[in-house]
């Protein structure tokens, strides 16, 4: 707010003042004076918000975190399990704030001296976050040296000030750190004592309309319109709208904007829902050829208490909502001809849980899942001692809600509906079998479109099904194993075998020693008891022994039918974009050749497409070479590379390159490894490396 002498002088007057106006004020306000003394320590979080997927670096979300101490920033999630700070855009907006007097515009008359209490708080709620939300990624244009215009994405952050302004921030993606920082406006809402903050995000006829839903603790609602340059497609309102202009001291809570379709109108609609006290409020935005029709109402008698969290599964209009009491509300909206109204269910988590508290609720991004933050309900009238808060979950969909939205998904990425994918991954582990309906139902879409995607549902079927068949390891896995586990590498049997081969026995050791080994690592009690009837279980173990050879059998087969299809997209790749004969640094020729090397494998465009690169490639091999020993790699297996002298590289597989040094990525899953782009790489080179895995659609990192 001001130069550190200058403030820290100006703190010290208002605390020792002798009105007690400004000294109380000044004392009590955590804002001016987060010390506090005597009071606890400003510590935790006041609001968070996710990002939309493919924010970051990975390709994930980017989280904008507000401390309690009113300290804005945002965090990305770069390695595993390490979460670090890329900004801080309080330090940021107050330095701009500073440069320019804390004027908003040059036109603004200028303001007292920070030694006057009026324009001291004046500067503090000019920058104090209430509340911030992302919007949707958009498209924009950047300008190239060459003067082509390329297409970027970018994302904007709304944040809300204390004193009703918005500061909408724009970043390019994928966002690294302060230099991605493209622009920052600030919108003069006019709205007293604001409270929450939401996204207007509205398509009609392939045109995308956006604005901010700014709510107030005394009871308005409004849209105010956010004006962009170079966005493609985008549009805004001309004016603000009110939604709701009475002031009735109900404050607005949380608000949340759903796209839908109206059935009568045969046009595409948005919902807005605002908690206000006990009720919701809602509000129906429809374009017409009048204009902007706007149709609102209140659903009352839902809660006997205010509601404390609201939540909505944007997938079908589904919105939920929960008091402290422990009862959760579900509203379903139902299109009428003028408008719509809400049918309304009560869940009773107590009949779940038990007598407990609600603080919060969250619908998983497919609607498989709500989350329920609980703390002790009363018990005999009695309040409990101390208060343990449990995340709970609820499941919304049954197995087979889940499985057919998998099927007939548009967005066919099983990484982004890794809800619904767990609520099939707990039936099949539970059942030990895939149903027969979804068996069927899966082959006779891979019959008919033969996308990747359901060869990639199928894989995931069979692993949790490997998985559910295998026995249960007797020791905890993470407890370290005390056994001497050595053995000299020039004397074992398996000394040339590839990662298959070696991943494979480690699965298969793995199972028969669960299988034949039951008494290791277990009390001699039980060891006593299974060797008893050991005789016996043999014929009945063999059929289980043979089921798990069969299942990683097709297991095998998916994943090398998945392969041969990336391998036909980067030589594709290579194709478009080589000119001349040129080394490229993908192993192509080996590629083509582990292509046709299985006489059963007859693809008649991979054919052809080889074809043209061999001829393109004039008999060139263009070999890869060990960095250790200069000798060349073979192209005999897709997951690593072994030279003469028995030196193995990883391979990558996004580009079937050997990573040849010591810093590589792998999948959310470990399921495969990756490189990472070098300096020297061409455009086309980093987009392949910028894949998610080819057999889980899990980001890679």
């Amino acid at each position: 707010v001001g130069p550190k002498k200058e403030v820290a002088e100006c703190k010290e007057k208002f605390a020792s003042s002798v009105d007690p106006t400004v000294s109380q004020t000044f004392m009590l306000d955590r804002v001016f004076n987060p010390e506090g003394k005597s009071l606890p320590p400003m510590r935790g979080f006041k609001y968070s918000s996710w990002s939309p997927l493919g924010c970051d670096a990975n390709g994930r979300c980017l989280l904008a975190a507000l401390t309690m101490d009113n300290r804005l920033t945002i965090h990305a999630n770069l390695n595993r399990l390490q979460w670090v700070q890329l900004v801080d855009l309080t330090e940021i907006y107050g330095e701009r704030l500073y440069e320019a007097s804390y004027k908003l515009s040059k036109a603004d008359a200028a303001r007292g001296e920070l030694g006057d209490f009026s324009e001291f708080q004046r500067r503090h709620s000019m920058q104090t976050p209430v509340r911030m939300e992302w919007s949707g990624i958009c498209t924009t244009q950047q300008v190239k040296h060459n003067n082509e215009c390329r297409d970027v994405g970018s994302v904007l952050l709304a944040v809300l000030f204390e004193n009703g302004n918005i500061a909408v921030w724009q970043f390019q993606l994928p966002f690294l750190g302060k230099e991605s920082i493209t622009s920052c406006n600030t919108i003069e809402s006019g709205i007293n004592s604001p409270s929450v903050l939401s996204w207007w995000e509205y398509e009609h006829n392939n045109r995308k309309m956006s604005g901010l839903i700014v709510g107030s603790a005394f009871g308005p609602v409004k849209i105010l319109p956010v004006n962009l340059k170079a966005v493609k497609g985008y549009f805004t309102l001309r004016q603000p709208v009110v939604l709701w202009q009475e002031m009735d001291q109900l404050p607005v809570h949380s608000i949340k904007c759903i796209p839908l379709y109206h059935p009568y109108q045969k046009c595409s609609c948005s919902l807005v829902v605002a908690a206000r006290g006990a009720y919701v409020f809602w509000c129906l935005l429809l374009i017409s050829k009048a204009g902007l029709n706007v149709h609102n109402s209140h659903v009352t008698g839902l809660h006997s208490l205010p509601i404390v969290s609201m939540t909505a599964d944007k997938q079908n209009g589904t919105v939920y909502t929960c008091s402290s009491d422990g009862k959760v509300r579900q509203l379903i909206p139902i299109f009428t001809d003028v408008a719509l109204k809400f049918e309304h269910q009560l869940i009773k988590l107590s009949e779940v849980f038990g007598s407990v508290r609600t603080h919060g609720i969250a619908v998983s991004p497919c609607g498989a899942y709500l989350a329920v933050i609980t703390t002790e309900g009363m018990t005999n009238g009695l309040h409990p001692v101390n208060k343990n808060y449990q995340v709970q979950f609820v499941t919304l969909k049954t197995f087979e809600e889940a499985a057919a939205q998998l099927l007939e998904s548009s967005v066919q990425n099983l990484f982004r509906q890794v809800d619904l994918t767990d609520l099939v991954r707990w039936k099949i582990l539970k059942d030990k079998h895939i149903p027969q309906f979804l068996q069927e139902a899966l082959d006779k879409k891979i019959e008919s479109c033969g996308s990747t995607y359901f060869w990639r549902f199928k894989l995931f079927l069979l692993r949790i099904l490997y998985q559910s068949m295998q026995k249960a390891p007797s020791e905890v896995m993470w407890r370290p194993s005390h056994e001497d586990a050595k053995i000299l590498i020039s004397d074992s049997p398996g000394m040339g075998s590839t990662e298959d081969d070696q991943e494979e026995g480690t699965s298969k050791q793995a199972s028969k020693q669960s299988l034949c080994d039951t008494g290791k690592g277990m009390d001699i009690d039980d060891t006593a008891d299974d060797s008893l009837p050991q005789s016996s279980d043999i014929g009945g173990r063999e059929p289980m022994e043979e089921k798990l050879l069969e299942i990683q059998a097709q297991i095998e087969a998916v994943e090398m039918h998945l392969t041969r299809e990336h391998m036909k997209r980067v030589l594709g790749e290579v194709y478009l974009h080589t000119w001349i004969t040129e080394n490229t640094s993908i192993p192509t020729r080996g590629v083509c050749d582990f292509l046709m090397s299985d006489d059963g494998y007859d693809d008649r465009t991979a054919r052809v497409l080889i074809g043209h690169i061999l001829k393109k490639m004039n008999k060139q091999t263009f070999p890869e070479h060990c960095s250790l020993c200069k000798e060349i790699l073979p192209f005999t297996d897709r997951k690593q590379a072994v030279c003469s002298n028995g030196h193995i590289w990883l391979r990558c597989f996004l580009t079937y390159q050997s990573c040849q040094s010591l810093v590589y990525r792998r999948c959310l899953l470990h399921d495969s490894i990756a490189r990472h782009p070098t300096p020297e790489d061409p455009e086309w080179i980093k987009r392949l490396l910028q894949g998610p895995c080819t057999f889980c659609d899990s980001p890679v990192f």
